[in-house]
């Protein structure tokens, strides 16, 4: 072979290769687009491209910014003005001296001009000041719980939409297996027709369970689809994004409640971090403080007031003359208000009345996390015993399934025989994936009765 013909097949072997690979692209590409995602990648992405998230971290950052302008509430302010003003003319009025001259007194200026330099430092507001900040800083504290509990009920949503999307996806594959047993037996039974061993009837029969196993592998698939869609809401991802779940249905559990001691000891978890209940306590702290605010109302205060005026004229010297002159003031003020008409009464008596309620609330939330975490801890039981109930179901449905075949085979059974026994198999491994997926979703809403993030 001469060195052209060797240089020709390699020409042609890279084209060949190149319109292979060319070929094979886009699904090279969907595979590596496609998205596999863990439950806990699922929810870390729920975090990020939640807008409900970033509204309550707007609320906090607002309440951080209240706090800031409370803390400095009490230090020095200082501002600086000025303004012109332009006033009628006037009969000037003066003195006469007695080396012969005239002084004037009140000079006719029509053109004020006036500039001043202010400040003001309040001293001492009877602790409202002190309170008022301190009300604030429960209600910044408490909207980061709200953030916490939002997250929670994030995370129970997420949680929910991936084991959804699990169970439809096992669904979807048990028909599928399920399916192709009947596709099979509806061969089968088209050969024994031929051969004349079944009536027309039995093959009818066959041919109709397939259908009706079509039917539901189409509706598993829309549930699938329909869990994904929601899952990429959830997660952010785009609408069209291929996505493979990484976490198994029949993973090991998170909790082990054995025994009727555990839910002492969840409720006493719960109550300990459950973020509900710590915002409503520093709601109860800032609606306390609000009300020592309210109760200074009565009280005086104290402050110090100056400025520095540079004026042309400038009143505070006399007599007026057209000409820039500098003065300067310094006071103390102390205001006692001694008579409101029952105004900071009624205040003290709304912030109290805020204190009681919000209490009262507390002790309402104790019960019911108190409650819904008993709740809880006996659904993920009886979750998992179901989950036990329905493998023993899968196993009996497949040896039912097993023995009916054998003895169709040899004509022992009727074709409606295997059909049951086929419709009973399909039913129990349906079963168990949603008894699988019940622990999964049982243990979720327990975490989220716990406050677990």
């Amino acid at each position: 072979m001469t060195r052209d013909s060797i240089g020709h097949l390699v020409r042609r072997f890279i084209l060949l290769s190149a319109a292979v690979l060319a070929l094979d692209a886009p699904g090279v590409l969907a595979q590596a687009s496609r998205v596999r995602l863990t439950l806990a990648d699922a929810v870390a992405r729920a975090f990020e491209a939640s807008h409900r998230l970033a509204e309550v971290r707007a609320r906090r950052t607002g309440a951080e910014a209240t706090v800031r302008l409370r803390q400095i509430a009490e230090r020095p302010t200082a501002s600086a003005s000025a303004g012109y003003s332009r006033t009628n003319h006037v009969d000037e009025f003066g003195v006469p001296q007695p080396n012969g001259g005239f002084r004037t007194i009140y000079p006719d200026i029509p053109d004020n001009v006036v500039t001043r330099l202010a400040f003001q430092w309040p001293i001492y507001t009877s602790g409202r000041a002190d309170a008022l900040e301190r009300a604030a800083a429960a209600e910044a504290s408490a909207i980061g719980s709200d953030l916490d509990a939002a997250r929670a009920d994030l995370r129970l949503e997420t949680v929910r939409a991936y084991w959804a999307v699990a169970t439809a996806t096992e669904a979807v594959r048990v028909l599928q297996q399920s399916l192709a047993r009947a596709a099979a037996q509806v061969n089968d039974a088209r050969r024994r027709l031929e051969v004349g061993l079944v009536p027309p009837n039995e093959v009818r029969s066959f041919e109709a369970q397939r259908s009706n196993e079509q039917l539901q592998l189409i509706e598993a698939r829309n549930r699938y689809e329909s869990s994904l869609i929601d899952l990429r809401r959830l997660i952010g991802a785009d609408p069209e994004a291929p996505i493979e779940l990484a976490d198994d249905l029949a993973a090991p559990g998170t909790f082990t409640p054995a025994s009727p001691g555990m839910s002492t000891a969840l409720v006493d978890e719960a109550l300990k971090q459950r973020p509900e209940r710590q915002a409503l306590t520093f709601r109860i702290s800032g609606a306390e403080a609000r009300e020592r605010a309210a109760a200074a109302g009565k009280k005086p205060t104290l402050g110090f007031t100056g400025g520095l005026d540079y004026a042309n004229p400038n009143v505070r010297i006399f007599p007026r003359t057209g000409e820039w002159r500098t003065s300067w003031d310094l006071s103390v003020n102390v205001s006692w208000p001694i008579f409101d008409a029952g105004r900071t009464k009624a205040e003290v008596a709304e912030a109290h009345a805020a204190v009681a309620a919000a209490r009262e609330r507390l002790l309402d939330l104790d019960t019911m996390v108190a409650t819904d975490v008993r709740q809880r801890t006996l659904d993920l039981r009886s979750s998992e015993a179901a989950v036990s109930a329905a493998e023993d179901g899968v196993s009996a449905a497949a040896e039912a399934r097993r023995v009916v075949g054998e003895r169709f085979a040899v004509g022992a059974a009727a074709p409606t025989d295997v059909l049951i026994a086929q419709e009973a198999l399909l039913d129990a491994q349906l079963a168990r994936a949603r008894a699988l997926a019940n622990v999964r979703l049982a243990e979720a809403r327990l975490e989220r009765s716990l406050g677990r993030n």
